[in-house]
């Protein structure tokens, strides 16, 4: 399930660049989120008015990390290549999961991830990653890191789901703007936009985060992590498969090194980074 899960947010964002043409990122990213919102509303229907205002500024927060990391992700993804794109996202959930994990070892972990990262930017030389695009993923790295914390948050206060719905139903506002002045409204209501922007949603949030709440309550958190950790490598096929997107052997390598620092922290960490 973990795996399925992971196959499925990633040949859900390749789907949803076939709409940057159309839409552009902010009008895809908007699509996504509007519709994984509606769908998260619908099926937990929070009360809003049973909560206090702690609680609701949590969701906010929580909504507005997770709005900004999707569309952060999707802009970054116009730029530079799916796997390149999930490989340094990562920095966000390893460096999370050194934070609480505090053990010199995990030194180590980040030490890796760091040199894949550089590996893929190649700061210094010309072939490097498309340098608005860098800025980019790490800004969505940033909110992935963010929205982890503020996720294990949620899980304290609210009921099952429930945080996760109230977040998106503030999530899909931050694409807004960007949304309407790079696509219009009359492209984003366009049958066919409206039923790609659905499977997108569907691929991307109501399926993993019921395939991941489901294996979680039968694997180890560990477990768990170190399968996850395997999502650049698939972010990769899926680029190649629906997007034609190759990478070179020095590509190959540094997710290689971003997987393996990502394995070796959701082993020594006190928990494991959680998928957007």
């Amino acid at each position: 399930m973990v795996m399925a899960a992971a196959v499925s947010v990633q040949f859900g964002a390749a789907l949803g660049a076939t709409l940057f043409d159309e839409l552009g990122p902010g009008g895809a990213s908007l699509l996504r989120q509007a519709f994984a919102a509606a769908i998260l509303l619908a099926l937990w229907r929070p009360r809003v008015r049973s909560y206090d205002a702690a609680a609701l500024r949590l969701a906010a927060a929580f909504g507005i990390a997770l709005g900004g990391m999707n569309l952060f992700f999707y802009e970054a993804l116009d730029r530079i290549p799916l796997g390149v794109c999930v490989t340094i996202e990562f920095i966000g959930p390893v460096t999370v999961a050194v934070l609480f994990s505090r053990r010199p070892l995990d030194l180590v972990w980040i030490v890796l991830a760091v040199a894949g990262i550089l590996l893929l930017a190649d700061p210094f030389g010309s072939r490097g990653v498309d340098r608005t695009g860098l800025v980019l993923i790490l800004a969505a790295a940033t909110c992935w890191a963010v929205y982890i914390v503020l996720a294990q948050r949620a899980t304290r206060v609210f009921h099952g789901s429930t945080g996760l719905a109230l977040a998106a139903g503030i999530a899909w506002l931050i694409p807004l703007g960007p949304g309407l002045a790079e696509a219009g409204l009359a492209e984003l209501v366009a049958p066919s936009a409206l039923l790609v922007g659905l499977a997108v949603a569907v691929l991307s949030s109501v399926v993993p985060y019921t395939l991941e709440s489901e294996s979680l309550r039968r694997l180890p958190a560990r477990v768990f992590g170190v399968l996850m950790s395997l999502e650049p490598a698939v972010a990769a096929l899926a680029g190649f498969v629906v997007l034609g997107q190759t990478l070179s052997a020095r590509d190959l390598v540094a997710i290689a090194l971003v997987i393996a620092a990502s394995v070796g922290v959701t082993r020594t960490a006190t928990a494991p980074p959680l998928d957007a």
